[in-house]
């Protein structure tokens, strides 16, 4: 499947229907939304990539992540580019894959304190929406059905408990062999959560038409065919 160049330049189609899956992080719509996806055969958007490609390269570069005027700067010439992988999609940064560094906790922090920046948010709006191409995407975020593509036809939000989340993510850093408490990642995503949901400019919240599903106690397997569901009944309501 072609990934769209993601750069400001290229030209959304307006024809191409959006499936938006937001929510908070660790609630499981990365790996939804790359799965629902491969199963409709259109293309992905992981919009927190953009996001966290800023925050480390802020971090690795000394910016200040409260000198908002640079971090526009390079967010407006973010040198990233997506590439086909096993698993979907691989982010690569100034043509290299950074997909490992990107995934931190503090990548995670840098990110969320980033995308609190209007400035920031406004530089990457036009190459989110340059994603939306034939035969369809499914865009991944926080803001993708209230902000990104209000237009959608089709959107999701994607939650669940902060104690759930924790756990997940801590059953993940593990296998990875990093040592962590799930203590401190609850505290962790119970701030984040605070920051998304409280920032002043496009905060975290479920779109007025979204289907909410709360993925606690459920498969990854039950939430995508419940997202697949919602696709083909709002798909045959509009035929």
């Amino acid at each position: 499947m072609p990934i769209p160049a993601p750069t400001a330049a290229a030209r959304p189609d307006p024809l191409a229907p959006v499936l938006t899956i937001d929510g908070p992080g660790g609630s499981g719509k990365g790996t939804v939304a790359r799965l629902v996806a491969e199963r409709l055969g259109w293309h992905l958007l992981d919009s927190g990539a953009l996001y966290r490609a800023v925050g480390l390269l802020a971090l690795e570069r000394g910016i200040a992540l409260d000198d908002h005027q640079a971090l526009a700067a390079l967010a407006l010439t973010l040198p990233v580019s997506f590439h086909a992988a096993p698993e979907g999609v691989s982010v690569h940064l100034e043509g290299r894959p950074r997909d490992a560094d990107l995934r931190t906790e503090a990548t995670g922090a840098a990110a969320s304190a980033v995308a609190a920046v209007p400035a920031v948010r406004q530089a990457l709006l036009a190459r989110q929406r340059a994603f939306r191409q034939l035969p369809g995407l499914v865009a991944d975020g926080r803001d993708m059905g209230t902000v990104v593509f209000p237009d959608a036809p089709y959107k999701v939000y994607l939650t669940a408990s902060a104690e759930e989340r924790a756990r997940r993510r801590h059953k993940q850093l593990m296998g990875k062999g990093v040592a962590t408490t799930i203590t401190a990642l609850l505290e962790e995503i119970q701030a984040r959560d605070a920051r998304d949901m409280g920032r002043s400019i496009a905060p975290l919240r479920p779109a007025d038409d979204a289907l909410c599903i709360d993925s606690t106690g459920m498969s990854v397997g039950q939430v995508v065919q419940a997202v697949l569901d919602h696709v083909a009944l709002h798909g045959s309501q509009q035929g």
